[in-house]
């Protein structure tokens, strides 16, 4: 029992050392993304890059979010490899989010 017990504390332990540092990067594309074919096109050729864990585009928000591993890869190389497939992207800060979130509460609001 008290073998067990230490075999699982030294595998926690294990786990707690080995976390990734996952980070989010949200962009938006020149020329923006109108259909589903500019979609493909950028998670086709992101998801190549390495610590991407994963792609989601929005295509009415012309927005890209990139998960990705802090230790594989900085966000100026996830940007630059936009230039690989014919795209321009640009980081949106956290203020701007914020920013277009009120925006939107807004016209919500105005609608009713």
């Amino acid at each position: 029992m008290k073998k067990a017990f230490v075999s699982f504390a030294l595998m926690l332990m294990t786990l707690g050392v080995s976390a990734k540092d996952i980070k989010t990067l949200v962009v938006t594309t020149e020329p923006q993304m109108h259909c589903a074919s500019c979609e493909n096109k950028i998670k086709g050729n992101l998801r190549f890059e390495k610590g991407v864990k994963g792609i989601d585009c929005n295509i009415p928000d012309q927005r890209v979010t990139i998960t990705y591993d802090a230790d594989k890869n900085k966000p100026e190389n996830l940007i630059k490899a936009f230039e690989k497939f014919g795209y321009k992207a640009t980081q949106v800060k956290k203020d701007e989010k914020k920013e277009e979130k009120k925006q939107d509460d807004k016209t919500k609001k105005t609608d009713k």
